[in-house]
This record gives C-alpha cells, structure tokens and sequence, in this order.
C-alpha cells in the first residue's frame, strides 16, 4: 500500500537553501551530519550504543523512530549528544542517475520512478519514504539501519555501510556536541555500573557481561554471518 509524506513533511523535505547552513545545537539543526544521543536503560549498561539519526542539508533530523514511522525535526530521545557533519562534496559519490540500495553491501535496483538522485536531500527522501513501510524491530530492523541504508544510497565513503562498523564509525569519530552532553551520555552509565558492583558484586558483574556479549554478538552475526537477520 503506497503512502506519501504529508504536505507539511515534503514541503521540509523539499527545502533548498542558497547558502550552507551551519551547526546550531541550541535550535538541533545539523546539515549533513550523523547525530546520536544515549537510549534509555540500555545505554545505562552499554554506554556506546544509542540512538541515532540522519540530517538533511538544512540541518532537520531525520530518525527511524517506530513501525512505518521516521521523525521529522523530533529527534525521538532528546536533543544529539554527538555529531559527525559530513562532507557531501569530497566523501560521498551521488551519481546523476544513482541506483536505489536495496539490502546488501552490492545489491542495488534501478529507482522505480527512473529519477536520479541528484542531492543530499534526495538520498534521504528515497530512505525516507522507503522506511515509512517498514516494521520496527531493535534487533533487526531499527534507527542505525535507516541511516546505513542513506549512507549507502550517498556512497558516503564508497558505501558498504551496516549497523555495526556505523555503530563504530559514531563511537571513535563523533564529536560531543557541548561539555555537558558528555555526561548526560556517561554519567548514568558509571552510576549505574558503581551502584551495580557495590549491592550486586559478582552477579551484576555476570548480568552485565552476558547481556552486553549478548547483544553485541546478535549485531555481529546478523551483520556478518547471517546477513539477512539485519535489515538495511
């Protein structure tokens, strides 16, 4: 069953603007950025993993945030913590006519339209509109592989984007976007964790061992040994 974008969401994703725009947190505009911010309860006990979204040339975010449902400038769990802004002219390769990403590393089909994707914008609206049909699942289906499936679509980086080595690229390259996001992101963790050790010992140290190899492992087998389990 085909759905469109409201009028109110494709007049904002159809937005063109004459000069580049810049970082504005205060407002949560990003242009072209990845942004991520800590998830409830599970960034509590695993500090790296959160919520992440996509930003359109104009700064708005962009998060796959439930079932057939992608926010628009609502950033589903609060204001970024941490950003990588996105070169589009020197890291990503978007084709006049660029082919549709449709599920693996390789795997692309012609955009049934027969359009190109001639910008950022247009990458993301592809996404977009594709995601808006798509169930929501932590586990296979959730906010990183929206973003991977943009990335890709973008050749950002020659492509070959998925949930984990993103997860990663956030971890070891996102910037903080002010002093106070870094406890905001790391502060319940060390709470949580401290309180854990002291009333819990050697059984918290246990829980937290096996539900963070747990679900770690589930990324890396469903990524890289039964890729079908992760959808991009």
């Amino acid at each position: 069953m085909e759905a469109d974008l409201d009028p109110e969401q494709q007049q904002m994703m159809e937005g063109r603007f004459s000069h580049p725009m810049q970082i504005d947190p205060g407002r949560d505009r990003f242009p072209c950025c990845i942004v991520w911010s800590p998830l409830p309860v599970i960034s509590w006990f695993i500090p790296f993993i959160g919520h992440i979204g996509i930003c359109r040339e104009d700064g708005v975010i962009l998060d796959f945030a439930g079932p057939n449902f992608v926010c628009v400038d609502n950033f589903a769990f609060g204001a970024p913590t941490r950003y990588i802004q996105i070169s589009k002219e020197k890291q990503c390769s978007i084709p006049l006519r660029q082919s549709a990403f449709n599920g693996g590393e390789d795997e692309y089909m012609q955009d049934e339209s027969g359009g190109g994707l001639n910008t950022w914008d247009d990458a993301l609206r592809k996404s977009t509109q594709e995601f808006q049909h798509r169930s929501y699942n932590l586990l296979t289906c959730n906010c990183h592989s929206f973003v991977a499936n943009n990335l890709n679509r973008l050749g950002f980086m020659s492509g070959g984007w998925n949930v984990v080595n993103l997860a990663i690229f956030i971890l070891l390259n996102g910037s903080w976007v002010r002093i106070a996001s870094v406890l905001q992101s790391i502060l319940p963790f060390v709470v949580v964790f401290f309180l854990g050790v002291t009333f819990g010992g050697f059984t918290f140290l246990t829980f937290w061992f096996f539900f963070t190899f747990a679900l770690i492992g589930w990324f890396l087998l469903g990524t890289y040994c039964f890729k079908k389990l992760i959808y991009l």
